[in-house]
C-alpha cells in the first residue's frame, strides 16, 4: 500500500517539464496505518509541501512581497531588541 501526498509544481514556470514533488511512504509488512501515516506527516512536514502550496495558493505583487518582507525584518529586529534589554 503507498500513501502519497498531492503533486506540488516547483519552479517559476507553469508549462511542461515542471517537476513535481511527491511525498511518498511505503507500508511496511506488520506496520500499523497510524505508524505509516506518522512517517508520511513527517516527510511532508520535512520536505516542506505544506509551505509551498500556501506559497503558490495567491499571487502577490513584487511591491507587497517587498513590504511583507520589510514588515517581519522588522519585527525580527524589535524582539531581539526587546531581548537584549531584558
Amino acid at each position: 500500500m503507498n500513501v502519497t501526498a498531492c503533486g506540488v509544481h516547483h519552479g517559476a514556470s507553469h508549462g511542461k517539464g515542471g517537476e513535481f514533488n511527491l511525498a511518498e511512504v511505503l507500508v511496511q509488512e506488520g506496520e500499523t496505518l497510524e505508524s505509516a501515516l506518522r512517517r508520511f506527516k513527517r516527510k511532508v512536514q520535512q520536505e516542506d509541501i505544506i509551505k509551498e502550496i500556501k506559497r503558490h495558493s495567491f499571487y502577490l505583487k513584487p511591491g507587497e512581497k517587498r513590504r511583507t518582507k520589510e514588515a517581519l525584518a522588522r519585527k525580527r529586529n524589535r524582539k531581539k531588541r526587546n531581548k537584549d534589554v531584558e
